[in-house]
């Protein structure tokens, strides 16, 4: 058997100061690492405050360049490589989130999964095959990865929030329909929104839309007035 690695990366503590009541992991594109995602933590925390963030670093270098970070190698990428790829990384995810949930005494309830590209092809794969149903999922610029499979290999199905850019280069923006009608059909409740001129990357709506998500997710009120973005840009997510 094939040992797990493990991995970790940048942290968000709760902004209340108080004891962790949720978990927040956000699983970064390829070729990046933590700190690609780990700046949507300071907005996410407006509306869960008492939110826990972590965003590891996937668990391979990337092959393709000096610096950063993969959960699978895109060299000679198909249906058939991302898919072996996702399966084979998804150990080590699973291993993260049980035993960041374990350090916290957290339950999957108390989880929710944030992916970007890479990342949202993990989160999605991970969450509907875990044992015990997490509060939600965020997939931006993302794709489902074996939708063939999912039907016989969904276990669990927490609600769904995917966005992407109609200007998309990178993923594909018809990616977003094909996996928002295989969930549905698997019983997952979907949200979904194509964000016009944007592309491989993430605008204010999006992460606005994302906080909601969450917040609804958790059953946590939203703070009054509405949470809103501050005037400086979103993260620079790639």
């Amino acid at each position: 058997m094939n040992e797990v690695v493990e991995i970790n990366g940048p942290s968000h503590a709760p902004l209340s100061g108080n004891a962790p009541q949720q978990l927040v992991i956000l699983c970064h594109g390829v070729g990046a690492d933590g700190n690609d995602l780990i700046g949507l933590a300071p907005y996410f925390a407006k509306v869960l405050p008492d939110a826990m963030l972590i965003a590891p670093n996937a668990p391979e270098a990337y092959d393709m360049a000096p610096m950063g970070y993969q959960w699978f190698s895109l060299d000679e990428a198909t249906a058939e490589t991302r898919l072996a790829g996702t399966q084979a990384a998804a150990p080590a995810l699973n291993a993260f989130i049980d035993r960041q949930l374990e350090i916290l005494g957290l339950d999957d309830s108390q989880l929710a999964l944030v992916g970007f590209s890479q990342g949202t092809m993990m989160a999605l794969h991970v969450a509907l095959r875990r044992e015990k149903r997490m509060a939600g999922v965020i997939g931006y610029s993302g794709a489902l990865v074996g939708e063939e499979l999912l039907l016989s290999e969904v276990i669990s199905r927490p609600p769904v929030l995917l966005v992407h850019g109609q200007m998309d280069d990178i993923v594909p923006p018809d990616s977003l329909d094909h996996a928002a009608r295989a969930l549905a059909m698997a019983g997952v409740t979907v949200t979904s929104e194509m964000r016009p001129n944007l592309g491989h990357g993430l605008d204010d709506r999006g992460i606005m839309i994302g906080m909601d998500f969450l917040a609804h997710s958790f059953d946590v009120p939203l703070p009054e007035p509405k949470a809103t973005l501050q005037d400086n840009d979103p993260p620079d997510v790639t």
